[in-house]
């Protein structure tokens, strides 16, 4: 079944936005009478049965409705872009599929990307949503400087920094206890320097490795994610 973004599921009909409904006639090829799938981003999975169908305006009748519940933990990763965008952009479609409430890019002293454009990067994140089935669309902020967002930082939740140079690091699966919230900081690819481990340590935030290789950042920000996924039971 075709799944489609539609932000109000409320009402019993439901129009397609222009650019839906061109998918819907001339990509997919749909007609009056097939069944599609509808996620709102915020909790709802719908069934819908195709009404009228044109490549202007396509509506659809809803014929099922279900709120998806929350997961029992919630996964914050504060994430640097990569200078690559591609590659930040493949991070946020796979964490986005793996599963992931909350992701903030943080602009460090070693990036080599300080501007991003967070329209395109919500796109990527709700075509993932909804080839992955899932029902709620992580929240995306703005990007923000590591010294803004660590000194404006405070939770009870358990925070960690992923960062290669040496010291007392334990490892994620040690450090982080199943169930628990949790905030995981990724760096850029020159490494978070030592000042900002330094300024988020002091903060209480935990220094963690993601093992023994040194890891692409979207490849260590995956990692996080998929890490607290598994020991949650999400995946496998």
């Amino acid at each position: 079944m075709h799944i489609f973004f539609e932000q109000n599921l409320q009402n019993a009909l439901i129009e397609l936005s222009s650019e839906e409904s061109r998918h819907c006639t001339k990509v997919l090829r749909l007609k009056a009478g097939d069944e599609i799938g509808f996620v709102d981003g915020n909790g709802t999975i719908a069934r819908a049965r195709l009404v009228d169908v044109s490549a202007k305006l396509t509506s659809a009748a809803i014929t099922h409705r279900v709120l998806q519940p929350k997961r029992n933990f919630y996964l914050h990763l504060a994430v640097a872009p990569t200078k690559n965008i591609d590659r930040f952009e493949w991070f946020l479609e796979k964490a986005t599929e793996c599963g992931i409430e909350e992701i903030t890019p943080v602009i460090c002293a070693q990036s080599e990307r300080k501007i991003i454009k967070p329209e395109r990067l919500y796109k990527i994140m709700t075509a993932a949503m909804k080839q992955s089935q899932r029902a709620w669309l992580p929240k995306l902020n703005d990007a923000v400087k590591f010294e803004e967002f660590i000194n404006n930082y405070s939770s009870d939740t358990p925070a960690f920094i992923a960062h290669c140079d040496e010291g007392e690091k334990n490892p994620l699966r040690e450090a982080y206890k199943q169930g628990e919230d949790v905030m995981v900081m990724i760096g850029p690819e020159g490494d978070f320097s030592p000042e900002e481990v330094q300024l988020a340590r002091s903060k209480g935030i935990q220094a963690i490795s993601l093992g023994q290789s040194r890891l692409r950042t979207e490849t260590a920000a995956l990692v996080a994610c998929m890490e607290v996924n598994f020991m949650n039971g999400e995946l496998g």
